[in-house]
């Protein structure tokens, strides 16, 4: 005997879009709402699961533009400058040490240099 088709209620279609906005596995959500098969979940609730996802990204995102933009949080403001700024930090390895030159020239008080290698 096959399965009743799945009615999705109101309050499961909340419910995943909010656990999908916040990073909840498929399969986690298809137990919780009670279904066996995140391919089912993603069947029957594509859109919400894009959409909560979506929803979140934006809401962070703005929240984080705010807090850079704010000049009260220097780490918010670095990190969007660092992935949407185009600003990077050089390595160590990239930044070129200025070499000393291999000896010191000195003049003493007669004027005449002293080479000390």
């Amino acid at each position: 005997m096959p399965r009743p088709k799945l009615n999705p209620s109101e309050e499961q279609r909340r419910q995943v879009k909010s656990m999908a906005a916040i990073g909840i596995p498929h399969e986690d959500i298809a137990l919780k709402i009670g279904i066996r098969s995140p391919q089912t979940l993603r069947k029957h609730f594509r859109e919400e699961l894009d959409s909560g996802k979506l929803e979140a990204k934006v809401q962070i995102s703005k929240t984080l533009f705010q807090m850079a933009n704010s000049g009260e949080c220097v780490a918010a403001t670095i990190f969007w400058l660092k992935t949407h700024g185009g600003i990077c930090e050089r390595r160590a390895e990239e930044i070129r040490q200025v070499a000393l030159p291999p000896f010191v020239v000195t003049c003493e008080q007669g004027g005449q240099p002293h080479d000390h290698a």
